[in-house]
């Protein structure tokens, strides 16, 4: 416990060049946070020298921090919410397999280690009433399959891919553009509720944190980050969704484009051809590219071990 309350004190500075990701980095290799509190890094980075000034400029606040994150864990706990960092066996593997990982996910309901075979459903907050139908069938038929669906709780596309794995009975998870507390959008409280009841709803922010517009591109790394791919259904060259691709592809992880969006936007174009992205039109051209839980734990220990060696 003390070490996480450490964690989230490091956090705490309020300075825009503060690299969360490098304190995620930093803190999940062996002896990290020890380091971290002393002032060191192995990392050698420009985020990890910025943050390290920012670290020691900021130690005669650190025992104030440490009181302030100790009683936000206390108050998420009291709430029912529940919290896992980079320093646990429970967060989630495929997001220790991304540089810009999050140091901390506050969450509501259960995080499970089969979450590893998993893909995120996105697409935009405005879709056709075909694209609609396309989101539900894929995320019936995922679910279906035993992949736990991703998505961003959002109007649309995000929306329909969650409620019909919840209604399939199947595993999904909700990754916030807000704290846990602060569920937006307001008409999705509902379906937070279900979701949390038989999959999770996960923040990398402070619970009491809003809806800020500069939060969703970083909510977009994490349910990338999440998944072993994702799966963009129906998006302008304008979207979040294509960012996420774009996210994905840099992540290296899958990207799955549907043949009707690849018909209708040029943008999908300049993807196909790249490693790792791939045009479909159903759930078996998804899920032969997963991999097992297992196997993704693997991958995980052979990342850290080849950090260690270098």
């Amino acid at each position: 416990m003390a070490d996480v309350v450490d964690l989230l004190a490091l956090c705490r500075v309020r300075d825009p060049e503060l690299s969360w990701h490098f304190i995620a980095r930093e803190a999940q290799r062996p002896g990290g946070l020890e380091r971290l509190l002393a002032g060191n890094a192995s990392e050698r980075s420009a985020q990890a020298e910025t943050t390290l000034g920012i670290l020691h400029a900021s130690a005669a606040t650190f025992e104030d921090r440490r009181e302030w994150a100790a009683e936000v864990i206390e108050s998420a706990r009291a709430d029912g919410y529940r919290l896992t960092t980079v320093l646990d066996d429970d967060y989630p593997v495929n997001l220790r397999l991304v540089h810009n990982l999050p140091p901390f996910l506050f969450y509501l309901g259960e995080l499970r280690p089969d979450d590893a075979y998993s893909v995120a459903v996105v697409g935009t907050r405005q879709p056709s009433e075909a694209g609609l139908l396309r989101a539900q069938k894929l995320s019936r038929r995922l679910a279906g399959a035993g992949v736990t669906v991703l998505s961003g709780l959002a109007r649309g596309i995000d929306t329909a891919a969650h409620e019909e794995c919840v209604a399939a009975g199947g595993r999904t998870i909700a990754v916030l553009g807000s704290g846990i507390r602060r569920i937006y959008p307001d008409e999705n409280g509902d379906l937070a509720r279900r979701i949390a009841d038989q999959g999770a709803i996960v923040s990398q922010f402070w619970p009491d944190t809003g809806p800020i517009h500069y939060n969703f591109p970083r909510r977009n790394v994490v349910t990338s980050g999440m998944g072993q791919g994702t799966v963009v259904i129906e998006a302008t060259r304008t979207s979040g969704a294509k960012m996420q691709a774009r996210l994905a592809f840099e992540h290296g992880k899958l990207v799955f484009l549907l043949r009707s969006l690849v018909t209708s936007q040029p943008w999908t174009r300049r993807f196909l051809g790249q490693p790792r992205v791939y045009e479909v039109d159903n759930v078996d051209d998804i899920v032969r590219w997963l991999r097992t839980p297992d196997e993704q734990r693997d991958r995980a220990q052979q990342r850290e071990r080849l950090a260690l060696a270098l």
